[in-house]
């Protein structure tokens, strides 16, 4: 990974990963239509460096509260280099969305500090949803940045955590 004068980091080589080495993409269903741009995203940007479709395992949950649990049966399995987490927490006026989005979050991160497994969120909560079109696009553009984004900071932190790892020894 290198840093461009912009102070901005760029990956330029693929992450390093065997044959037993995935990458698992979890996402939740609801809000199927946003969600969905953040894996498409994230798989076109992570095949620039270096990964490969069939290299990549993904995984539907029904909402963003059951990410966390298949998130550290994942990482359990030791098959995967890193988890990928996307999810979309809009007020449904039931509860405060805020409380299960901290859950899945903080949960998540729980997962990847016990299994040293990076996982990597789009775990999203706007503070303000409204199914109208103007919104929808809105969101569906912000997954498809978001599901970039993952890609990058995904193939820095395996290159970084295996040079840490060969560093180790």
């Amino acid at each position: 990974m290198s840093q461009s004068s912009s102070g901005r980091h760029s990956v330029t080589s693929p992450p390093n990963r065997n044959s037993n080495r995935r990458i698992a993409f979890v996402q939740s269903c609801w809000h199927r239509d946003i969600v969905d741009q953040a894996r498409i995203a994230f798989l076109k940007k992570f095949q620039k460096v270096g990964l490969v479709r069939h290299d990549m395992d993904c995984f539907e949950v029904p909402g963003a509260f059951e990410i966390p649990l298949q998130a550290k049966l994942l990482a359990k399995s030791g098959r995967y280099a890193a988890i990928v987490a996307a999810g979309f927490v809009v007020d449904g006026g039931i509860y405060r969305h805020e409380f299960v989005a901290a859950s899945v979050i903080d949960a998540l991160m729980s997962v990847q500090l016990e299994s040293e497994i990076p996982i990597i969120s789009v775990v999203l909560t706007p503070q303000r949803f409204h199914e109208h079109e103007d919104h929808l696009q809105f969101f569906r553009r912000h997954f498809i940045k978001k599901g970039e984004e993952a890609a990058l900071a995904c193939a820095a932190t395996i290159e970084n955590l295996g040079k840490i790892r060969l560093a180790r020894g």
